[in-house]
């Protein structure tokens, strides 16, 4: 595996992207174990970037650090700052899978209760109307009608 290589310009958008960001791996005294590099995987999947602290005084160890997991990790080293690493590694977009037998999930909806006497304020209500349920125009919530059944005439001319 080969490190990404970014142009300066997309290093300094994800060297801003993660100046708000905690470390997420915490490198100690046993140096990069592999235990480390599958916890920086695991993040890198996650979140795509990442920081990691180094509990080491030694600044060419860091630098190795930095670039044996870019190499390793197959992600970009954004910048090595202190004792502080930054990775980035595009994530890997899930796909999803549509069901088309599901059915639509609850939503809230607001409804307005107009007073009969017309100075007062209406009245505000927050109905949670489920997926097999609906809202009439006078406020209620009622089961939703299932679809008709086709007259066998209609049936005979779709034929």
């Amino acid at each position: 595996m080969t490190a990404i290589q970014l142009t300066p310009a997309q290093r300094k958008v994800h060297r801003a992207d993660a100046h708000h960001l905690d470390p997420i791996v915490m490198i100690g005294g046993d140096g990069l174990t592999p235990a480390v590099t599958k916890e920086a995987e695991a993040a890198l999947k996650a979140h795509g970037l990442i920081k990691i602290r180094v509990f080491s005084d030694d600044r060419a160890a860091r630098e190795a650090m930095l670039a044996q997991l870019a190499d390793e990790l197959d992600a970009a080293p954004i910048q090595h700052i202190g004792k502080l690493l930054v990775l980035w590694r595009p994530k890997v977009e899930k796909e999803r899978v549509i069901d088309e037998d599901r059915m639509p999930g609850p939503r809230d909806v607001k409804v307005l209760k107009y007073s009969k006497r017309g100075g007062q304020r209406p009245e505000i209500k927050t109905l949670r109307v489920l997926g097999n349920q609906r809202l009439t125009p006078g406020g209620t919530i009622k089961r939703a009608k299932p679809p008709r059944p086709l007259s066998a005439k209609k049936r005979n001319q779709a034929d």
